[in-house]
């Protein structure tokens, strides 16, 4: 079985956008009233996904693709707690029904309610009314702002609450920025790979683990420069009196969208496989060909098969380690007789 742990709803029906368009509306201008999640048919969302992540994923050769709402649109940088409260669960509820019709190919991820500097009571809320209803993850934004990156670290008692509620349930957080509201820092080139190379030095400068053993998170994108610079977080761990960062496998893992050949066969040589999970990403920061060697930028599938990999860490990459960081997903699949 292939399980893509990384996909996004990146072509959502026009209307769930237009809903978002009247929201920032209001917002903006208090004599509107917040509007109506859009009313949105199974003939639109099944539109919206046959001939995209469906099709792609089928003719790759994939099986199951963890979904969640589209990532640059969390938009969590909006300070108001109601519109991100609204904003998320009309997302959330728009991927719970890809899953419905579609229950052999995903399984839903959820976006969380967060604002800039804002109580986490709500995400908190917003994960446990998902996983009530059968998400299996959640995306976790340590950059609120935009690129700003007012927030603390990762193991600031900030966030604890979050954390304990994930514990609880059992269910990881893939750690994913939205959009850069920085100009320096494109969202898709600097903003994402910058989050995901700042959050592993957050953990590798804390103890956060040793509060939370049983905490999991997925660093996406490769892990951003954390693989290709290895060897400076070794060298920094012993400046700083700190665990070597493979201390920090038990609980982080790395997924491998990662746009190129030798960008994955670094990725599998530096980092354990048991710490890789398949991702794409498809139809999302890198769409169309590589002129070089015409495949598909996401298809990570393909660089993987190139790979010098046994057969072992292949299962290891492509389905074991997603059912094992995700026991919610592995419930449901054995339960599905898969």
């Amino acid at each position: 079985m292939i399980i893509d742990c990384h996909g996004h709803y990146t072509t959502v029906p026009a209307a769930h956008q237009q809903f978002r368009t009247a929201q920032l509306a209001a917002l903006a201008d208090p004599v509107l009233a917040p509007p109506a999640p859009a009313a949105i048919g199974d003939d639109a969302i099944r539109e919206s996904i046959e001939g995209n992540q469906l099709r792609i994923l089928r003719e790759r050769g994939g099986d199951l693709m963890l979904f969640s709402p589209r990532a640059a649109s969390m938009a969590h940088h909006v300070p108001d707690p109601a519109t991100a409260r609204a904003w998320a669960a009309a997302s959330n509820d728009l991927v719970a029904r890809v899953v419905e019709l579609y229950p052999d190919h995903f399984a839903a991820v959820c976006q969380l309610p967060q604002t800039p500097g804002g109580a986490l009571d709500d995400a908190v809320a917003e994960l446990r009314r998902c996983v009530a209803a059968g998400f299996v993850g959640c995306n976790l934004n340590p950059d609120p702002s935009g690129g700003h990156w007012a927030s603390p670290p990762l193991t600031d008692p900030y966030w604890f609450p979050l954390y304990e509620a994930m514990v609880e349930l059992d269910v990881p957080a893939m750690v994913h920025v939205s959009a850069s509201c920085n100009p320096a820092a494109h969202t898709l080139g600097a903003h994402y790979l910058n989050a995901d190379t700042a959050a592993f030095m957050q953990l590798l400068a804390g103890d956060l683990f040793t509060r939370f053993p049983t905490l999991r998170f997925v660093i996406p994108h490769g892990g951003g420069a954390v693989p290709y610079h290895w060897g400076r977080y070794r060298g920094l761990a012993l400046r700083m009196g700190r665990p070597d960062p493979a201390a920090l496998l038990a609980n982080v893992f790395f997924d491998t969208c990662v746009y190129h050949q030798p960008g994955i066969d670094l990725l599998t040589r530096v980092i354990p496989a048991e710490n890789i999970l398949f991702a794409s990403e498809m139809l999302g920061a890198v769409r169309g060909t590589d002129p070089d060697t015409g495949a598909a930028w996401d298809d990570t599938k393909h660089y993987l098969d190139h790979a010098d990999l046994t057969e072992e860490q292949r299962r290891a990459i492509f389905e074991d380690n997603a059912r094992r960081v995700s026991p919610r997903l592995d419930a449901r699949l054995r339960a599905a007789g898969r």
